[in-house]
């Protein structure tokens, strides 16, 4: 007989656990789907193993600036020894516990959408399983990497973000076929931590060109006079490894022969959405599950369907994830408590306002809202202040040789910040002020009042409002 629920979540990983979380804590009955680990592709496969990775590499960095200091070579065994710590040894039993305290249930298996309120589960014993739900279903499935469909690419076995933070070992020749955020961390990791050749192959003109133009041409910089190479302009035209874990050579479309241990490919993501079920419910299988504000998925009669995290297609970031988990299981206990109505503020309004972001690079990559580009394209009637951060005494303190930059993008008719971009070691804990600024709405004469401390980093939101003019 099937197995019945106030909600059932498709997904365990930071979105769906934030959906159970919030309507188990509610008081409502909670099944929660998973076929592989309970954490997902950040605990395990994304965000900690790769700045588990990356933190010895970025404090060598540091380091590196101040005279008098010199940590020496970096241990690699002992840097993966702490991934491994990390990620549990790819031990979910943490989570599963986390999972039991707030009285979710956990069902181990592939689950699929078969009609209305229903999902059938293949469990991983070999059964098969239903369970229907009284009021929501959320999917929270994720989303896959994606491999071009070069010749040779595919059969040539190459890693992924799964392989390259789950590395036994560090080739000492490694390429990278992609110019974003995983391509950029993972090359300065690997390189660190040994793959002394290391080579970026970017098909555009530069690396990180989501963000603002400053902040790819200072991480390609840095990245380059680490001794990775950054080809751009280049793609691959053919891949060939003969040897299964043997070398892989790779041909480029200007001619160019590249040789190396292994091939990265950090091309971007899909949502993962093939196989769950989509077409029984009347979507199409393809392609990211429109939601509206409040996470509900758009053309199902009745309003029953949720999607969060990357499965949306809205932003794959897991805090932004983890943020319509909050937002959505919220609404289902509203709703399902008749008070929705009441809740005028439980909508999605983080990612209209532009999502925080954080590359985990030497220099850190930070930013929130819009660059001015899409400030721009929007229409605004904008003015942009940027700043020199080396000039912070903040900043030049940490070491010599500290860069940075710093950008606001203000809306000139409201006199706030539209975004904020900052480029510099260690700026992440900067962001946090950012994003309260843009999602608030604080206006720069408010700002203005915000004095801080000296000497420190922060002081540079001090002089971003003086080149405004205030």
């Amino acid at each position: 007989m099937p197995r019945e629920f106030d909600v059932v979540v498709i997904g365990a990983g930071p979105a769906g656990e934030n959906v159970a979380g919030r309507v188990a804590d509610a008081g409502m009955t909670v099944a929660v789907v998973e076929k592989e680990l309970v954490g997902g592709e950040c605990s395990y496969w994304a965000c900690i193993p790769s700045k588990a990775l990356l933190r010895p590499v970025d404090l060598a960095g540091e380091v590196s600036r101040v005279p008098g200091l010199d940590i020496g070579p970096i241990d690699t065994k002992a840097v993966l020894d702490w991934r491994d710590y990390m990620v549990s040894n790819l031990d979910d039993s943490g989570q599963v516990g986390w999972l039991d305290s707030v009285g979710a249930v956990l069902v181990r298996g592939t689950g699929r959408l078969t009609g209305p309120r229903e999902v059938e589960v293949d469990t991983v014993d070999g059964g098969t399983e239903t369970l229907t739900a009284r009021h929501a279903v959320v999917l929270a499935t994720g989303s896959r990497a994606v491999i071009p469909r070069t010749p040779g690419l595919a059969e040539a076995a190459p890693w992924t973000n799964r392989e390259a933070t789950g590395a036994r070992a560090v080739p000492r020749r490694l390429l990278i076929i992609g110019g974003g955020v995983v391509a950029c961390e993972m090359a300065q990791a690997m390189h660190g931590l040994g793959a002394a050749e290391t080579t970026i192959l970017v098909r555009g003109g530069g690396v990180l060109e989501r963000m603002e133009p400053f902040a790819g041409e200072m991480v390609a910089k840095s990245l380059e006079r680490q001794g990775i190479q950054v080809l751009t302009g280049e793609e691959a035209a053919a891949v060939e490894r003969p040897v299964p874990g043997g070398e892989v050579t790779v041909r480029l479309a200007s001619g160019r022969t590249i040789v190396a241990d292994e091939i990265l490919v950090a091309t971007g993501r899909r949502p993962a959405t093939g196989g769950i079920g989509l077409p029984t419910v009347g979507l199409e299988e393809s392609g990211p599950v429109r939601v509206d504000g409040s996470m509900r998925a758009t053309g199902v009669a009745e309003g029953w369907l949720y999607a969060v995290g990357d499965v949306n297609g809205l932003n794959a970031l897991t805090h932004m994830g983890k943020y319509q988990g909050r937002l959505c299981g919220d609404v289902i206990v509203a709703r399902a408590k008749g008070t929705a109505d009441d809740l005028p503020s439980m909508r999605d309004r983080a990612d209209g306002l532009g999502a925080p972001q954080v590359i985990f690079t030497d220099p850190q990559v930070c930013a929130v809202g819009k660059t001015e580009s899409q400030a721009r394209a929007d229409g605004a009637a904008i003015r942009v202040v940027e700043y020199d951060m080396g000039r912070v005494s903040g900043g030049y303190l940490l070491g010599d040789g500290y860069e940075g930059r710093a950008k606001a993008v203000v809306d000139e008719r409201r006199r706030v910040l539209l975004g904020v971009t900052f480029v510099a070691p260690g700026a992440a804990e900067l962001l946090h002020a950012a994003t309260i600024a843009v999602t608030a709405g604080v206006t720069l004469d408010d700002l203005w009042h915000a004095v801080p401390a000296f000497p420190t980093v922060s002081e540079v939101w001090l002089r971003l409002l003086e080149e405004y003019g205030l």
